[in-house]
């Protein structure tokens, strides 16, 4: 069904399309200040459309400080903006505009809505660290998830209440010593409400990535780092596509979750923000990709310390971005023999 603004009737997706085009700045509120805000957003914009990427812990925002990629640009490098720095620049020649979002899904929902909803994105980006729940991921492989879930969604049902789903999690089942009942009952994971364009509402547990951005990752060969300045590890490091992963605001450092995370829902990297970028992205329809490198084995290692190895599992989550981004830009530039023949 055709939308009308001003009296132009467009399609939704073309809608979309000149909405980010034009740049977003009256999203902005009219607060002091914010006119000369309103004025570089405006600037940052005419530029065309960017990537947006975004990290969300410090380690990870310094790896791409460190490592080169980022080329700010010199007309306008950053906007401040509602207390973050967004970053004005390319990688590889393409356009990007970056974030560090901060931890925890508000602050990762709040950042990529506000690159959503102020500068002219075509897509999200997002890298970081991941703890492993899979015992054949190891430090420093990046993992590319196919689905992304949030597992911090319980209901907390009262003492011997019925199990209602074969996915429950029964604090029984891990006294010590085993045998008896437990009066923390036990927790019934939720789904999310998910509210997209041009659909109702609908109840999810899993969030897939963008299936053509997926697609392209696939194909991506990236030679991961095997080393930082402290630690070497005893084998390289791989990329791995197609697997699940899962947030929720707590940082897992607990072996027999991150085991029943495994069991019962195949998730194979958690972290705290993964999930609530994507459902962010998917709600208006803007294709959205994660890149997690494995920093630690969410309390699954017996000995290893993860802050010796979340640089590393940064700067590898980084270098596949970084190769995503520049083959976005290739493809971009590349016409097609349609419109080479127009």
């Amino acid at each position: 069904m055709a939308m009308e603004l001003s009296g132009l009737k467009m399609a939704p997706k073309v809608l979309l399309l000149f909405l980010q085009l034009a740049g977003s700045s009256m999203a902005l509120p009219a607060l002091p200040g914010m006119d000369r805000v309103r004025w570089q957003v405006d600037r940052a914009n005419r530029r065309g459309p960017s990537i947006g990427l975004v990290m969300s812990y410090i380690d990870e925002d310094t790896a791409l400080q460190a490592s080169g990629y980022f080329s700010p640009w010199s007309v306008q490098p950053f906007i401040d903006l509602y207390g973050r720095r967004f970053h004005i620049g390319s990688i590889r020649g393409v356009n990007v505009v970056y974030a560090l979002t901060g931890q925890r899904r508000l602050n990762a929902a709040v950042t990529v809505q506000t690159l959503l909803d102020i500068f002219s994105v075509s897509g999200i980006v997002h890298y970081g660290t991941a703890g492993s729940s899979n015992d054949s991921m190891s430090f420093g492989d990046v993992s590319v998830p196919k689905l992304v879930a949030y597992t911090g969604a319980w209901t907390w049902k009262k003492f011997k209440s019925l199990k209602e789903s074969p996915t429950e999690l029964s604090f029984a089942q891990y006294n010590v010593p085993n045998g008896g009942d437990n009066l923390l009952g036990s927790l019934k994971y939720r789904n999310e409400e998910l509210y997209s364009v041009g659909t109702p509402m609908e109840e999810v547990f899993w969030l897939p990535v963008d299936s053509a951005w997926f697609k392209i990752a696939e194909g991506l060969k990236v030679n991961l780092e095997r080393c930082n300045d402290t630690f070497c590890l005893p084998k390289t490091p791989q990329v791995v596509h197609g697997l699940k992963g899962a947030s929720a605001d707590m940082f897992l450092d607990n072996a027999e979750y991150r085991n029943f995370l495994f069991r019962e829902f195949g998730v194979s990297t958690i972290d705290e923000e993964s999930a609530a970028v994507v459902m962010t992205a998917t709600s208006p329809g803007v294709p959205v990709i994660v890149f997690r490198g494995v920093s630690d084995l969410a309390g699954g290692e017996p000995t290893w310390s993860s802050t010796s190895l979340m640089n590393l599992a940064s700067i590898n989550a980084l270098k596949v971005a970084v190769e995503f981004i520049a083959t976005i830009g290739r493809q971009k530039s590349t016409p097609s023999v349609q419109s080479s023949n127009n």
